[in-house]
């Protein structure tokens, strides 16, 4: 079914509107912002699951096990989300993203890298986009220790 000028638009709308939300949910991740990473998802029963992290039926349930986890001062994330493949069904749609995670632990200097891919759904919820599943597949990660050097300090 070919679409006319009107849908096309309104499909590219959808696809960035989805591209923002993932922007705003990685980079709330980053910051620490726990309202706005609540804000992504949407209320009610939703998936999440982050494998060793955990899986959540109701995204307060992540956010609790997310400020135990990333909100101190002392951890240093970056995340990356890349390459993404998004398509749109009405009100209903589907991602897939690469991911590549760094993490740093400000005290010891100890770091990890994360690679993998994010499996998500959405869903339009009164004009505006959320996630309503995800899943995060990991293909590697590489945890390093703090340098000899720095560890040594930490001794002295």
């Amino acid at each position: 079914m070919t679409m006319n000028l009107e849908q096309r638009i309104q499909q590219l709308e959808h696809l960035e509107a989805i591209r923002q939300l993932k922007h705003r949910y990685l980079n709330s991740c980053d910051l620490k912002d726990i309202e706005a990473v609540r804000q992504c998802f949407a209320e009610g029963e939703i998936l999440i699951d982050y494998g060793v992290i955990g899986t959540f039926s109701h995204r307060d349930s992540f956010i609790r096990v997310f400020e135990q986890m990333a909100c101190h001062a002392h951890v240093i994330d970056l995340h990356h989300g890349t390459n993404p493949e998004i398509e749109v069904n009405g009100d209903q749609a589907s991602g897939r993203w690469a991911l590549y995670f760094f993490t740093i632990d400000g005290r010891t200097g100890a770091s990890q890298q994360l690679g993998g891919f994010y499996q998500d759904r959405y869903r339009l919820i009164e004009g505006q986009w959320f996630i309503v599943e995800t899943k995060f597949l990991p293909h590697s990660v590489k945890h390093m220790p703090a340098p000899v050097e720095q560890q040594q300090e930490l001794f002295e």
